[in-house]
């Protein structure tokens, strides 16, 4: 008997039928692979109408596909929007300067793995939501701060961050790799 007769989503009884099935029933199955491969962006960039899509190599366009900008809040859209777009290759969320905030750590997963001067990164701000980057070998880690300036820096430790509260966009892909909010402050000239 598979899984010990219990349906992986709801852990209700499995019946003699369906004692080899992983659910027990279409319903259990279906919510089962929608948690698994439905983004986990939190609402509080899906509730804001910042939203555009991105070529392969990251140029911002719009839900349409016409060229869209960081700076021109006409050719943004709604999450909705967005998401149901099939332009370009991915989304991009427009950071304004109305308090988000994204450090970018580069070339940080090893095996999906953070480096030790990665991982120092997220204990430090444990709350905030961290999302995996389109290379896949980087993180996201988003939050607040005051509205200020794009910087660059390489830490001690050799980690590659970049810290964006406006006149920018990211890359969104969804892909979670610590499950928070956006609420936790982002301290960017405590990394150096």
């Amino acid at each position: 008997m598979r899984n010990g007769g219990k349906c992986e989503q709801c852990g209700g009884g499995m019946g003699f039928k369906n004692r080899h099935a992983r659910f027990c029933s279409t319903r259990c199955r279906v919510r089962s692979h929608r948690a698994v491969h439905t983004p986990r962006i939190p609402a509080e960039l899906t509730s804001r109408s910042r939203w555009i899509r991105c070529t392969a190599t990251k140029r911002p366009i719009t839900a349409t596909g016409s060229p869209a900008t960081s700076t021109d809040a006409k050719t943004w859209t709604d999450y909705a929007t967005a998401a149901a777009s099939t332009k370009g290759a991915g989304l991009g969320f427009v950071l304004n300067g109305d308090g988000l905030a994204v450090l970018d750590l580069d070339h940080c997963l090893i095996d999906g793995k953070p480096t030790p001067a990665a991982q120092k990164v997220l204990d430090r701000f444990p709350r905030a939501w961290v999302e995996v980057s389109p290379s896949g070998d980087g993180l996201h880690v988003w939050g607040t701060a005051e509205s200020q300036p794009g910087r660059k820096i390489t830490t001690a430790d050799g980690l590659q961050v970049e810290f964006y509260t406006r006149g920018r966009y990211m890359t969104v892909t969804g892909v979670t790799y610590r499950a928070g909010g956006t609420g936790e402050r982002l301290q960017f000239e405590d990394l150096a």
